[in-house]
């Protein structure tokens, strides 16, 4: 039986806009294309593990408004539970602002609205009753309310998972209740202080093995288009990922957290979990959107089993 997945974080109405290329500072670029979708990274990576057929529950905020009732909508149609999903009249539902390009990359402005009323005592009150399972949390939660998710989860025998994104400073005392850490690229090198550049396989490893001093157990390099990158303190290996058409990003680190979880919940391996997880994400950003953009069940099956090269013996 599938162990418990419990997802602390936002829940964000996505405004997406599609244009030939970014605007840079002071320009005006003209779109061609306008849609209004559920997203905000919690969200994302709890409507990934409930259609994927994982056990989950989200604990987040949002408005006491149509965004926040249509978030709710889009989880609860995915499989997910939002009994601990709060509605607060202080703030209105957080949104994100995102334009992409052609060819797949974005921009992202969040304003956290609801999801900045997210607490500590939130939390506790949605973990009471949990026994092992795992904890998804990412960074766009209050810091004292993560750092809590963290510590909490782990006195409750869960394997916490973070994808530390939006990326900042974290504290030692957070890293160390955390079982798998989980950066893209730039992700990792800001949280080592370095700027953000493309990473090789090599460089990776490198990496991971410095983020693996800060205290996590496990590290997982999320590489795009390159796959994955998997560090312990036995070693390093990396997981290929399969070759896809990008149309838009957002997401597809949200996607792997959810697959990830999934697999793991399932009783895979990590060598098993990870070109799972790996699938998900290809698959999404082949589409656009946040949660319009994570696949099903059979699709990421289908997939796994043509790059079935992919899954070590």
């Amino acid at each position: 039986m599938s162990k418990p997945i419990v997802v602390i974080g936002s829940l964000n109405m996505d405004f997406v806009v599609q244009m030939e290329k970014l605007p840079l500072r002071g320009e005006t670029v003209r779109g061609w294309a306008f849609q209004m979708l559920p997203g905000g990274k919690g969200a994302n990576q709890a409507c990934t593990a409930g259609r994927l057929g994982g056990c989950c529950r989200m604990v987040g905020c949002v408005g006491e408004d149509v965004f926040g009732e249509q978030l709710k909508s889009s989880l609860q149609s995915a499989g997910v539970d939002t009994g601990a999903v709060k509605t607060v009249r202080e703030e209105a539902t957080g949104v994100a602002l995102i334009n992409v390009e052609s060819g797949g990359q974005n921009q992202i402005v969040v304003a956290a609205g609801a999801n900045a009323r997210l607490s500590p005592v939130d939390v506790e009150s949605a973990l009471i009753m949990v026994q092992e399972g795992y904890l998804l949390t990412q960074l766009e939660s209050p810091m004292e309310t993560v750092e809590a998710a963290a510590r909490l989860a782990r006195a409750r025998g869960m394997v916490t998972i973070l994808d530390p994104a939006p990326a900042r400073p974290l504290s030692t005392s957070l890293l160390q209740n955390i079982d798998l850490l989980t950066p893209n690229e730039t992700e990792a090198l800001l949280l080592l202080g370095q700027r953000a550049s493309a990473v090789n396989l090599e460089e990776a490893r490198e990496i991971a093995s410095q983020l693996l001093k800060r205290g996590p157990r496990q590290i997982i390099v999320k590489l795009g288009e390159k796959g994955a990158w998997l560090a312990d303190w036995q070693g390093g290996r990396h997981f290929p990922a399969p070759k896809v058409t990008a149309v838009d990003t957002t997401a597809a680190g949200d996607t792997f957290n959810g697959a990830l979880a999934v697999g793991l919940a399932e009783g895979r391996s990590l060598d098993q979990a990870i070109p799972f997880a790996n699938c998900a994400a290809a698959i999404s950003v082949t589409r656009l959107g946040a949660q319009a953009s994570i696949p099903s069940r059979h699709e990421v099956a289908a997939l796994l089993t043509q790059h079935a090269q992919f899954i070590p013996a």
